[in-house]
């Protein structure tokens, strides 16, 4: 990676696949920040804050029902003016990012842990997913970041990917969606491409459903593995108030507590970033109510276990490009923890089952070149008429 004295955003150069090691990624002090901020500990900081940020964090305190835990700001330096440095940025460069092509303007993002898996089969799937979704970029010219490193070690599990989309937005000026994937979810429509003009007026997109989440109040009525975030001053706002829950094991007990009382279905154990976002929703929508685009007309979030045993039946009936259940644009292995010893559901099937999609998407790219895999099972090819 290199960094350029005159600019103040390190850029990701050459190849569009990019491992990143931390002393690489926590560069976001460069930005125009005070000392004081620089210098202040977590939870405290100088810089001053818009009204709007004052209102929000007011709302998420009173929803918080008084906790000092949840009213500290975790992902500082905070920004206040990133609309403005970034217009100021593109302005300077003019050609980056999507000069000539919106795909060009995505950044897919997703994330696996820095240390071996625990399960002996996790690393080979883990691989297989990984690739799938380069496959995905190249096909469709889409930027992929990878990442195993932590950049917040107190941020775990599903919190982990706050602050390394935070890094990135500020890092990369030039992008205007970071598209959160799953390191379990895999593509399976190879030719689907999201409709991105359908969100013009959209800060966040994830696949959901708003009477489950607003009148249900209901912790799966959206899913957070698989989501578009815009590159903007809002973002940067939703991330820093979402990420209070999570910063610390005693943050995550006591929003558990909060999400439990407050949604109708959650169970008692230590809060996620799914239920954290609902909790914000239903407690204290807006300004974020406004600018998120639940979608539910495509598979942007396919459950595995409603997808798998009906690939057979597509391959026969249907084609790809639809995205939705004819053609599934993602299979989502929720609940399978493959790199885990163990998750909610049966190993050996998981297991199967996540190798017979990588099988049926990467069906849909061998056929480029003339092959095929014998069956979904099944590691052998056979030559196809091409």
């Amino acid at each position: 990676m290199e960094a350029r004295a005159t600019e103040a955003f390190p850029r990701l150069q050459g190849t569009k696949l990019v491992t990143s090691s931390i002393d690489e990624l926590v560069l976001p002090s460069q930005l125009a920040a005070t000392s004081e901020e620089r210098d202040a500990p977590k939870g405290e900081s100088s810089f001053p804050r818009s009204d709007k940020e004052e209102n929000a964090s007011h709302g998420d305190a009173e929803a918080a029902a008084g906790s000092s835990l949840l009213l500290k700001p975790w992902l500082l330096p905070r920004i206040s003016n990133w609309d403005e440095q970034r217009q100021i940025w593109r302005e300077k460069h003019p050609c980056e990012g999507n000069c000539n092509n919106y795909k060009s303007s995505i950044l897919l993002v997703s994330s696996s842990r820095p240390s071996p898996c625990d399960n002996s089969h996790g690393d080979h799937i883990m691989l297989k997913f990984m690739k799938n979704k380069m496959d995905y970029g190249r096909l469709h010219g889409i930027k992929v970041f990878y990442n195993m490193a932590h950049l917040e070690i107190d941020m775990v599990d599903y919190w982990s990917k706050l602050p390394l989309l935070r890094t990135l937005m500020i890092s990369h000026p030039e992008v205007e969606w970071l598209w959160w994937m799953d390191s379990d979810a895999i593509f399976t429509d190879m030719t689907f491409e999201v409709p991105i003009a359908k969100y013009s007026d959209y800060n966040l997109v994830l696949h959901g459903w708003e009477q489950l989440v607003y009148e249900r109040k209901s912790w799966i009525g959206i899913n957070t593995g698989i989501f578009l975030l815009r590159n903007c001053q809002w973002s940067l706002d939703l991330l820093e108030s979402w990420s209070v829950m999570g910063a610390s094991k005693e943050a995550r007990e006591e929003g558990g507590r909060l999400v439990a009382r407050a949604l109708s279905d959650r169970p008692l154990f230590d809060v996620d970033d799914q239920s954290a976002l609902v909790y914000k929703l239903v407690t204290n929508g807006e300004p974020w109510k406004s600018k998120i685009y639940m979608e539910g007309s495509y598979c942007l979030h396919g459950y595995w276990d409603s997808i798998v045993d009906k690939y057979e039946e597509m391959m026969q009936n249907s084609r790809p490009g639809y995205g939705d259940e004819r053609w599934p644009f993602v299979t989502h292995f929720v609940g399978c923890k493959p790199c885990a010893k163990q998750g909610h559901y049966n190993e050996t099937r998981c297991i199967q089952q996540m190798n017979r999609a990588f099988n049926f998407a990467d069906n849909q790219v061998l056929q480029q070149y003339g092959y095929k895999h014998l069956e979904l099972g099944s590691v052998m090819l056979e030559k196809t008429n091409r």
